[in-house]
């Protein structure tokens, strides 16, 4: 009986196996921004106050203010020394928003689905604040634009446009942090809504629509000195090409405590909140 020799099959070497790589925070960050535009686009309701309102405060206070209201002699017309006042007036209307969809978010619990795939809490805020940022940029574009059909007329060099935009979006961020954090801290739409007032009425007791100066003294301290009215002095001044000084590093500085500030409160508000 001979013996027969047993020929294994060969092998094939097995294809290594490439890691799929999860994604980023950024990448979270980007896909909610994008979801976050596309619910606000369906909102035309909202979309429609956020651009009217600062429009019709802006046309209001011209024509019907304009004449009554005294400026320095350094501006031809009122409408040259209002409408910085209300672009910043648009930004604060337009962040306030981002409560509202914080807490609209928490309420209908799709927050815990986006937990349940690994999504932070940081991306998940940034993408509302990356949405609002977007929604207000669009909305100045178009307040400037009236703007320029009623008379403005900007004399800022590149170096002003640049600076000018740097503090606008700075305080824009800072603005839709700070509104996230109340969104978080509100139990209801309607409350965040209600929390986001203070802030659309900051401008209001500022340079944004008379002279600090010609307020009442007991007004004039808190006038002066709060966070709005560095970043209105810098947009006047750089849009119509005047002297500023270090007036939009103040407004920066301000922008930048004001985002730490939100940016710490918003983390500890989210845990707390989704335990």
């Amino acid at each position: 009986m001979s013996d027969t020799a047993v020929i294994s099959p060969a092998r094939t070497p097995e294809a290594p196996v490439t890691p799929v790589r999860a994604p980023g925070p950024l990448t979270h960050a980007a896909v909610l921004a994008a979801r976050s535009v596309r619910i606000s686009r369906r909102n035309t309701d909202a979309l429609i106050m956020s651009l009217a309102l600062p429009i019709m405060l802006m046309l209001i206070f011209v024509y019907f203010f304009g004449g009554a209201i005294e400026t320095s002699a350094l501006y031809d017309s009122y409408v040259m020394y209002v409408v910085p006042g209300v672009i910043l007036l648009c930004a604060g209307f337009g962040a306030a928003t981002t409560a509202t969809a914080v807490s609209e978010d928490m309420k209908g619990g799709i927050i815990d689905r986006f937990r349940s795939v690994d999504v932070g809490g940081t991306p998940i805020l940034a993408g509302h604040v990356a949405a609002s940022t977007v929604r207000n940029l669009c909305a100045t574009a178009v307040v400037f634009g009236v703007a320029l059909l009623i008379g403005f007329r900007p004399a800022a060099s590149w170096d002003g446009w640049l600076l000018a935009a740097t503090v606008l979006v700075a305080y824009i961020v800072a603005l839709s942090w700070i509104s996230a954090a109340i969104g978080l801290l509100a139990r209801s739409p309607e409350a965040a809504s209600g929390f986001t007032f203070f802030m659309s009425f900051l401008p209001y007791p500022s340079s944004a629509f008379v002279r600090v100066e010609s307020m009442p003294s007991w007004l004039h301290g808190f006038a002066e000195h709060q966070p709005i009215t560095p970043a209105i002095e810098s947009l006047r001044g750089l849009l119509l090409g005047q002297e500023v000084g270090n007036t939009p590093w103040i407004a920066l500085a301000w922008a930048g405590g004001m985002l730490a500030v939100a940016l710490g409160a918003s983390g500890v508000l989210f845990r707390v909140r989704t335990r």
